[in-house]
């Protein structure tokens, strides 16, 4: 399309330029070749304005010098897309051997003899053309860049949000749904123990929901690749921690110490998701016989510690899981610390600070 357009706008030219000539008399007959030249040439501006540019000056001063004093109306055409294609440099450079090859080309000719006075008006209004049409490119050309610039800026913006929301619901799924499919799975093992310690028959329900609780822990975990958001969790903080230590389904124990007084919402939430992720881990993995949770409120952090009397110890090296890299980026963004690994005495033990 823009190739056509280019072709249109130069026939259109060379027509008005050779009947601008003709008009004339007096000059050369080699000077319409200049005029159609001048004209034609735009054909191709869009692919090569910078040969464009130079040709169309050219065939200006040369129609000039054969004694037409035809307005180079090409030669703004090509100085408008060379700077809208970016040539603003060399197009002043052009344009200023240009303006000062006209009038020397108008004085070879020897046809034209007006006063000084008309002489200095007429190059006036050239370059004031020039300077308009200059204008009009990069004018043009910094629009065009505002769109690209605004164009690009929409597809990012929607890619984030794109991103944001997949992580977050990536989040919420791994903070929520595993824990409970984990206290199902660590609850049923324990039923089913239980009964087959006693001699008694297991009922086929209660293995299915072993089986199932298993089978959805493994999927979701191997769903869960991505790393997740913290701006929208649900809104359960340090108040939730009790129920949550009740329902683990390992023994474990709830300490508080110090005054609680006002904490940050973000850093409420950030408490009750280390504890679940903690207390998830020690269900699932840490073949623990007991746990405890510890919260110690201090003047300028709360403490959050979780340990273990699992079989980790010294020669153990844990592999970060997407719940602990969750949480150490959950308390890295509030400006907080977390240390996470295997205890000398034995298990495993989480210690987290959080700024109020």
């Amino acid at each position: 399309m823009g190739r056509v357009r280019d072709s249109a706008i130069a026939l259109g030219l060379t027509v008005v330029l050779v009947v601008a000539g003709l008009s004339e008399s007096g000059g050369a007959p080699f000077g319409y070749v200049f005029l159609a030249g001048g004209g034609l040439v735009l054909a191709v501006r869009g692919r090569a304005p910078v040969v464009v540019l130079v040709v169309a000056g050219a065939c200006a001063i040369g129609h000039r010098a054969a004694g037409f004093d035809v307005f180079a109306v090409g030669y703004l055409v090509a100085v408008y897309g060379a700077v809208r294609a970016g040539h603003r440099t060399l197009t002043v450079a052009v344009s200023v051997l240009v303006l000062a090859a006209l009038p020397v080309a108008t004085w070879v000719s020897g046809v034209h003899t007006a006063g000084a006075a008309l002489t200095q008006a007429r190059g006036v209004l050239e370059l004031a053309w020039l300077i308009a049409a200059g204008a009009a490119g990069e004018a043009l050309r910094q629009a065009e860049r505002r769109a690209d610039e605004a164009e690009r800026t929409r597809e990012e913006i929607a890619r984030r949000r794109a991103d944001e929301e997949r992580l977050h619901i990536a989040r919420e799924l791994h903070d929520s749904l595993t824990h409970q499919i984990s206290v199902i799975t660590v609850q049923s093992d324990a039923a089913v123990h239980l009964a087959t310690k006693r001699g008694e028959e297991v009922p086929a329900a209660m293995l299915a929901i072993r089986d199932a609780g298993r089978e959805a822990s493994r999927e979701l975990r191997a769903t869960l690749e991505a790393l997740r958001d913290d701006t929208r969790t649900p809104p359960r903080g340090i108040d939730d921690i009790p129920a949550l230590v009740r329902q683990v389904g390992v023994e474990t124990s709830l300490t508080v110490e110090g005054d609680r007084g006002d904490v940050p919402a973000a850093v409420d939430r950030t408490a009750f998701r280390i504890v679940q992720e903690s207390l998830t881990n020690v269900a699932r993995h840490a073949g623990a016989a007991s746990a405890s949770v510890r919260i110690a409120y201090r003047p300028e952090v709360v403490t959050i510690q979780v340990d273990d009397d699992g079989p980790a110890g010294p020669a153990v090296t844990a592999v970060p899981g997407v719940g602990l890299v969750g949480m150490r980026e959950r308390v890295t963004a509030l400006g907080g610390t977390l240390c996470a690994g295997a205890r000398d005495s034995g298990g495993f033990s989480v210690h987290a600070e959080l700024p109020r």
